[in-house]
């Protein structure tokens, strides 16, 4: 059983009764930038950079001190072939820029669980591997990687969560075509828009 079905896991919220005590798992939506987070009013959320690095520090030390159960990892990405605004659930992340001669963690599966959850909820959004990459139109830009969506925080913050032993998933809402480097074709307000839309829905599936 996952962490957050666990009935004994701490939770954020409790409520009490004569038969049982009922805990309300902590469900932390992370996001690179408070735009992205935006439309979520009554949610625990938390900004946490652009960036692999800053995603990385910023997300170990939120998990660290606000000890959540699961960490909602969302925001907009570049993909190719995918109309704007349509949604991602990640299979996988993994990160691009990491190159070395011995072996390095560069891919990080979500929590089985909450994968199956998820697209159980959104039937019609893409399950897909997405990748991480410090720079816009990096790496699976030039189609060679075989990637069809990217960022730039989502291994960062999956790692981070599994390192602290916290269940987690990205979710992506799809903003511009990996290659398109005329940033006025980018359809930013469509993806964030979807978002808005999408994490409401998928944080209630996670509290039932």
């Amino acid at each position: 059983m996952p962490a957050w079905r666990d009935p004994c896991v701490r939770g954020s919220g409790f409520t009490l009764s004569r038969a049982a005590v009922t805990v309300r798992a902590m469900i932390l939506v992370v996001a690179a930038t408070k735009a992205e987070l935006a439309a979520l009013r009554h949610a625990d959320v938390f900004a946490c950079g652009v960036g692999p690095v800053d995603a990385a520090a910023a997300t170990a030390r939120a998990l660290a001190e606000l000890r959540p159960d699961v960490l909602l990892h969302v925001g907009i990405a570049g993909a190719r072939g995918l109309t704007p605004g349509a949604l991602v659930i990640g299979t996988e992340a993994f990160y691009h820029d990491i190159s070395a001669e011995i072996p390095v963690v560069d891919r990080v599966e979500p929590d089985a669980g909450l994968l199956a959850l998820m697209r159980a909820a959104f039937p019609d959004a893409l399950g897909l591997p997405i990748g991480t990459s410090a720079a816009v139109g990096g790496p699976a830009a030039s189609g060679h990687l075989g990637v069809r969506v990217e960022a730039m925080e989502g291994f960062a913050v999956l790692r981070a969560a599994e390192l602290a032993g916290v269940s987690a998933v990205e979710v992506r809402a799809v903003s511009n075509e990996l290659d398109e480097p005329d940033r006025a074709r980018w359809r930013v307000d469509d993806a964030v828009a979807a978002l808005g839309e999408a994490v409401p829905r998928l944080l209630t599936e996670l509290h039932r």
